[in-house]
C-alpha cells in the first residue's frame, strides 16, 4: 500500500478532489485533515497559509492514474505531492483496500 498526500487551499478544493478520486477508483480512502497551518518559501519570500491536507490510501497498481489526476486537478501551480510505501498495513484493511480500487476512466 501506498499513502500519498497534498494539500489544497479551502475544504471546498479538498472535497472536490476526495470526492472525484475515491468516485474515480483511483485510491481506497482519502481522508482530509485541517486546516493546518503551512510556513513555506514561495518566489524568495516566507508564506504562512492554512491549507487542507489530502492523506490517500492507494494500491501501487493506482500510483501513475491517481498522479496524472492531481497534478491536472490541483488548484495550484506547484502542488505537494508525495507518496510513501507504508511499512505494514493490516491484512483485513489491505484486503478491503485492495478490493475497492479500480481504474475506470474518469
Amino acid at each position: 500500500m501506498l499513502i500519498a498526500w497534498t494539500t489544497v487551499g479551502t475544504a471546498a478544493e479538498a472535497d472536490r478532489l476526495a470526492t472525484e478520486i475515491v468516485a474515480g477508483g483511483l485510491a481506497a480512502c482519502v481522508q482530509i485533515d485541517g486546516p493546518i497551518v503551512s510556513h513555506f518559501r514561495w518566489e524568495g519570500r516566507c508564506e504562512r497559509a492554512e491549507e487542507f491536507r489530502l492523506c490517500i490510501k492507494l494500491t501501487a497498481s493506482q500510483l501513475e492514474p491517481l498522479q496524472k489526476y492531481v497534478l491536472t486537478a490541483h488548484p495550484y501551480d506547484t502542488p505537494e505531492w508525495v507518496v510513501v510505501r507504508a511499512a505494514h498495513v493490516g491484512e483485513k484493511y489491505l484486503s478491503w483496500a485492495n478490493g475497492t480500487v479500480h481504474s475506470p476512466p474518469l
